[in-house]
This record gives structure tokens, sequence and C-alpha cells, in this order.
């Protein structure tokens, strides 16, 4: 027997909205309210909402908070302030991924883990595995919900339901304040479309209300609820990275491009390796690539040379709706990894021609 989904708060809701609703992650969620290509345009041209509830939290607080974060991550949370966030990732030991994460500084002694829904158990016991020194640790994934207002119109619609200046919150910043008469809200610009915007969290009991008025202020500005399939196309075209797809346990964060948020100026988990890798190089790395004609790649598809030897795997691709090309993300042989590099995808036996580019492939906004 399959384990029961788990239903974000608002279940009910997108229910009644038309939505449809897929396994996802161990959750029921909204896949789609109308068509995927009307919401990524939707998002890219005006604003959309996301329920991303599915998400996990987990509060760090005491005076051993910031030596936890610092062992277990790979950025350098020691550079945070109050009111920053930071992406970061969660390394193991034989060189791969546990999660990628985002570590909010809510105050001293005081920290927001946002952890991927398919990862909240696996990344709970791995910090606690490495809570050596007693930090104060909370799984409070399901006291809260998570709604992502995207798109280049989301600052105008919100601003009514809130004293905060949204205008003064700048990217990866965040304030904590009444949204929509909800008291508590954590109001941040973190973002996972390009697009612009911000997500709220909220505290459950308010879930309803604040998802209400969003709707409701936001339909002049062409506000419409989104759900995970545009959320998916959307940040392939900025080139983001989605945790079991383009990286895993498996993938090297210097070989995911992530060398930014890996910071050897500090010790944590696996890094003696991991500067070893960075000093020799690394032997495949992650780039997009974009189709030179029709054809589009999916994940697992091959990736050969012109002589057909196969150099790597697709890990996310799409048609872009903005570009109305295929577009992928793959590993590929570092040789082949700079911009202007020719690939090829297998795609159902023939060789289609592709080139990579350097991300992402499309800018934020789309002209309406």
């Amino acid at each position: 027997m399959s384990e029961t989904l788990k239903t974000v708060v608002l279940n009910d809701v997108h229910q009644q909205l038309g939505a449809k609703m897929v396994p996802f992650a161990g959750y029921n969620m909204p896949v789609r309210y109308s068509s995927d290509l009307e919401e990524h345009h939707t998002v890219r041209r005006a604003v959309g909402i996301f329920d991303v509830s599915h998400m996990g939290e987990f509060r760090v607080r005491g005076p051993h908070a910031l030596d936890l974060i610092q062992r277990v991550t790979s950025n350098d949370a020691s550079k945070l302030q109050v009111g920053k966030a930071q992406y970061s990732c969660l390394p193991n030991q034989e060189g791969g991924i546990v999660d990628d994460l985002l570590v909010y500084k809510m105050a001293e002694e005081d920290y927001l883990l946002v952890v991927n829904a398919s990862n909240i158990d696996k990344d709970w016991n791995w910090i606690s595995q490495h809570n050596t020194q007693g930090a104060e640790l909370e799984n409070v994934s399901d006291e809260i919900s998570l709604f992502a207002v995207q798109g280049p119109k989301a600052q105008a619609a919100l601003q009514g339901l809130t004293d905060t200046d949204l205008s003064s919150i700048p990217y990866y910043s965040f304030v904590e304040g009444t949204f929509a008469d909800a008291p508590g809200v954590i109001i941040s610009a973190t973002g996972y479309t390009g697009a612009g915007g911000f997500e709220l969290y909220v505290p459950n009991a308010y879930a309803k209300q604040v998802w209400d008025k969003v709707m409701e202020a936001g339909q002049p500005y062409g506000l419409k609820p989104i759900g995970l399939g545009a959320r998916d196309t959307l940040r392939l075209e900025m080139g983001f990275c989605l945790y079991g797809n383009d990286i895993d346990d498996q993938t090297s964060p210097l070989e995911a491009g992530l060398g930014w948020i890996t910071k050897f100026t500090k010790d944590f988990t696996n890094a003696e390796n991991l500067k070893k890798q960075k000093e020799a190089g690394v032997a495949r790395k992650l780039v997009g690539f974009l189709m030179d004609g029709p054809g589009i790649p999916r994940g697992h598809y091959e990736l050969v040379n012109e002589a057909g030897e196969k150099i790597g795997d697709v890990t996310s691709g799409t048609q872009s709706p903005s570009l109305s090309k295929g577009i992928g993300l793959g590993y590929v042989k570092a040789e082949l990894s700079a911009p202007g590099s020719k690939i090829f995808v297998l795609v159902r036996g023939k060789q289609l021609p592709a080139t990579v580019v350097k991300l992402p492939f499309v800018k934020g906004t789309e002209e309406a």
C-alpha cells in the first residue's frame, strides 16, 4: 500500500478552483488550474500565486545555532545579517548533496531553514545527527503555509495588504510583520521564477484569510492561481536547479555550478574533498542548452557528441514557453561545457543538435 498523501491547508480551495491535483513529494498538490502555458505567461507578464506549503521549515535557535548551520551547510552563514536570507546546500560525506535550502537569519541566534518537501525527514535526520553541541531544533513544517506571489505586478498587487514598504525588501531579504491582517507573516524576496515577487510564510490559522485577500487584491492586476507545472517551466527558463533532477546525493555542488555557495573559508561536511575537487577541476559540469531546431529534451535523455558517443544526460528539459524552443539542463564532459559548444540530444534514436548557452535562458519578465 502506498502512503497516504499529505494535504496542504488549502487543499479544498484548490479543488474548488478546478485545480488538477497530483501526488508530489508525498503531498496532494495543484499541478495546474487552466493550462501550463497560460499560467507560465501569467507569471512572466503579470502576477500569479503558488501554494507551495509542502516545503519544509526548521527553526534553529540558541548559542550553538550558527555553529551547527556552519558545519552542515556549504555557504558561509556567518555573513548573514538579521533580515537576510542565503541560498545554500547540505553536502554529504560522498561528495554529493543531501538537499539545497534557504537559510534565513530571523534574529541573533535564531534561524529558519527552508528545505524541499521530498527531503523533510531526510534533512531533519541529517541535521539532527550533526547537532552535537545542543542547538535548539524545531520542525515547524506542519505549522506554516507558504505562498509565492510571483511576477512583475506582484509588488503592486500586494502593497495594499501591508504597511511594510515592499519596494524596500531587496532580493534575498525579508521582513516579519502583519500582512492581510494576519500577524507573524514572513514576507521574503527569494524567488524561484526570476519574475520578481514575494514569498509569504503564514501561520496555518491565517492561510485561507491571506490567500483570499491576495486573490482579491490581485484581481485588477490579472493575478491567477498557478500550479507546479508552470513553476517547473519558469524555474527551468532561469536555469535554477531542482533537487532530484539536476542535483542529488550523487552530484557535487561544484559540478552543478554551485561553487558560489561552497565557501572554503570555514569547515563543513566533506569540505576537504570538495576543495581537492575544486583544485583538480571537475570532469563533468551542469550546463544549459538550447535546441537548434525542433525537438523537446526530457529528463534522462542521453546527450552525445557529434560522433554519437555518450557525454552525459539531460536532467531537466521542456519546451520553453517564452522562447518557443526546447531548452534543457544536463551534465556533460567538462570540455564540452563552454557556451557555444555543440552537443546532441538523443530523441527516439535521432541525434538532434543543441548548443550550450550561458544561463539564464530568458530574462525574468516578458513584455506584455
